[in-house]
């Protein structure tokens, strides 16, 4: 019988502690503890994200005030504090989808704040390659962001902020295992970094999910291939054992999510049964200790069983430096591999009177947030009521989509004939528009902050012709393992005014929709009649989309066919214009029928589900 590595170790402990026990009082125990301190998806979140609670049971007046850089920077260096043997490791997606006192700036004001909080090692998630892989290099190694050879005007604002020019780069290492250039054969970054304690030293492995490119621009990662997660791993593991390695953790840029209500920070509700993450781990070499997930925006704490069935640690910390997770790790001097793992997740409190802001890292935050401040605070238009990017009824209708749908077939239309524009659900950031206001803007006031939030990718508009088919097959591609699409995941997109179709998810591939028109000027055109037939297949329409729908990005592969394509403004500078129609004292946007409630939805289901497929805004 052959037994694993932890069974051999702990076999040959007690049989030498059985020994000893015989001939002498018993030793000090040949082991110590270091802490590693973990999170996950910051998402260049420097300002407090708000209140947050241990679990959903918690009402929502009794929730804590969490986050922040400079709060998150205090928790961690009193959790460092309790033990001089530390590390502080993050499992991917800290830049991207950020709000504009990061994003503004190109995110240099994340890896600043992250750079003082003391972040060491981190994965690479599939947000920091929103911008290009080459993008994601200078974020690592320093330098100014340039345009055609000129400076871009919010980079390296040191001497405004307090921090170096030109901007410093990356002082913590972000890891790519599973990420290789096609060209060179190699990772772009190095897929794993090495720390030692006592003497011991114990390997993190860094990688994003190998579909990184279902939910990116293809165009920035068009020369990258990622690969298999548990594979690449698992091929690691002689090179690490080579090099006297025994202890290793993998930080993962991939997730699941706790079944039931409850949702406490420290459960694992369900066992993430069927989750990404947990399969991943069924296939994991015995080698791995401790794995540190993310990208789903869910906190918890399992124990998941692994290739040879033995359950090792697998936690995740929410998202956007709500949480932290704080694992102590025992280490056998002996055999230098990892006894024994105890993690908590904790929150990032703001209200605790005995620990303090980190000042050097609130200066920074401070200075960031007066430079955007003129950008950030203009209002520019107004909201007669909440517009959600919630899915609003079981056909997946979505009141913000909607809207970014108008505004993009508006900022088209500008520039030519444009007759159709779809929204992917998952480039509609949260919340949406908020009509009830915090500030001094007032109810209904919308700031560009607000839209940025919703918006804040940097994606072009591009406007293509395709045929009826086109459009017929690209709405084919919305569900789950149909054309291409991912297998987990049904993407439901978002059109603009004027067009409507129905979908009916238990038929067949490629049969699912129906009652597809386009309604203009009191006209109505079919382009897919009521059984699923084409009139005129070979109709031709202009249509608008944004830069990532365009080069194939979730899985909808047609509209790389779109013939004739013409670019447009930036996604956020169309949602501005269209919002700046409704600036009092015009009348602020209502919500139409037609964008999702009541008669006119312009998605309609067959069938008579009221809840919106999972995975319908799968870019987390």
């Amino acid at each position: 019988m052959k037994l694993s590595k932890h069974a051999l170790r702990k076999l040959t402990i007690f049989c030498a502690a059985l020994l000893q026990s015989c001939t002498s009082p018993a030793p000090a125990p040949d082991w110590f503890e270091m802490k590693i301190i973990g999170l996950n998806d910051y998402h260049g979140h420097l300002e407090s994200p708000g209140s947050f609670a241990e679990n959903t049971a918690t009402p929502f007046a009794n929730r804590t005030p969490v986050g922040g850089a400079d709060m998150l920077a205090a928790h961690v260096a009193r959790i460092k504090s309790r033990n001089a043997l530390n590390v502080v490791v993050g499992a991917g997606d800290f830049v991207g989808a950020s709000p504009l006192v990061s994003g503004l700036f190109h995110d240099e004001p994340s890896v600043e704040t992250l750079n003082r909080i003391g972040l060491e090692f981190v994965a690479v998630g599939n947000h920091e390659f929103d911008k290009g892989w080459r993008e994601l290099l200078r974020l690592q190694k320093g330098g100014c962001k340039m345009q055609d050879g000129v400076l871009d005007a919010h980079s390296c604002k040191g001497t405004e902020v307090g921090t170096p020019v030109p901007f410093e780069g990356a002082k913590f290492q972000w890891l790519a295992a599973n990420v290789f250039n096609k060209a060179s054969g190699e990772t772009i970054l190095p897929a794993y970094a090495v720390k030692h304690f006592r003497d011991v030293p114990i390997a993190f492995v860094g990688m994003t999910l190998k579909g990184t490119p279902a939910i990116v621009s293809p165009e920035g990662i068009g020369e990258l291939e990622f690969r298999d997660e548990a594979q690449t791993i698992n091929a690691l593991m002689p090179q690490l054992r080579a090099q006297g390695i025994d202890a290793v953790v993998v930080l993962l840029h991939e997730g699941g999510v706790q079944s039931g209500s409850l949702q406490d920070i420290n459960g694992c509700e369900g066992d993430l049964k069927g989750s990404p993450v947990a399969q991943i781990v069924a296939r994991l070499d015995d080698a791995v200790d401790l794995v540190i997930s993310g990208h789903t925006h869910a906190a918890y704490r399992c124990r998941l069983p692994n290739a040879v069935g033995r359950a090792i640690p697998v936690t995740s910390a929410g998202a956007y430096g709500r949480v932290l997770t704080d694992i102590d790790v025992r280490i056998d001097r002996k055999s230098r591999d990892i006894m024994h793992v105890h993690a908590v997740n904790r929150l990032v409190a703001r209200n605790e009177a005995e620990l303090p802001a980190d000042s050097a890292v609130a200066s920074i935050v401070a200075a960031y947030q007066r430079l955007a401040a003129p950008i950030a605070n203009r209002v520019i238009g107004s909201v007669a009521a909440d517009v959600t990017s919630a899915r609003v009824d079981g056909a997946c209708n979505m009141t913000a989509g909607s809207m970014i749908a108008d505004a993009q077939i508006d900022a088209a239309a500008a520039q030519g004939r444009a007759d159709i524009a779809f929204m992917n659900g998952g480039g509609v950031r949260h919340p949406g528009l908020v009509f009830r206001q915090s500030g001094s803007e007032g109810d209904g006031s919308v700031t560009y902050a607000e839209a940025f939030a919703m918006q804040p990718f940097g994606n072009s508009l591009v406007t293509m012709t395709l045929t009826a088919q086109g459009i017929k097959e690209v709405l084919e591609e919305q569900f789950a393992g149909c054309g291409g699409q991912s297998p987990s995941a049904t993407r439901i997109l978002l059109p603009s005014r004027g067009f409507s179709f129905t979908w009916n998810g238990a038929a067949a591939c490629g049969s699912r929709i129906s009652d597809a028109r386009l309604e203009v000027n009191g006209k109505t055109e079919i382009l897919v009649d009521p059984s699923g037939r084409l009139p005129q297949p070979d109709a031709s329409y202009r249509v608008t989309v944004n830069s990532y729908l365009a080069s194939g990005g979730d899985g909808f592969s047609t509209f790389v066919k779109g013939r004739d394509r013409t670019g447009g403004p930036q996604d956020i500078d169309a949602l501005v214009g269209y919002l700046q129609k409704f600036k009092l004292p015009n009348s602020p946007y209502k919500v139409s029928k037609g964008d999702g409630l009541g008669q006119g939805a312009r998605i309609r289901r067959i069938g008579d589900s009221r809840v919106c497929p999972a995975g319908a805004d799968t870019n987390p």
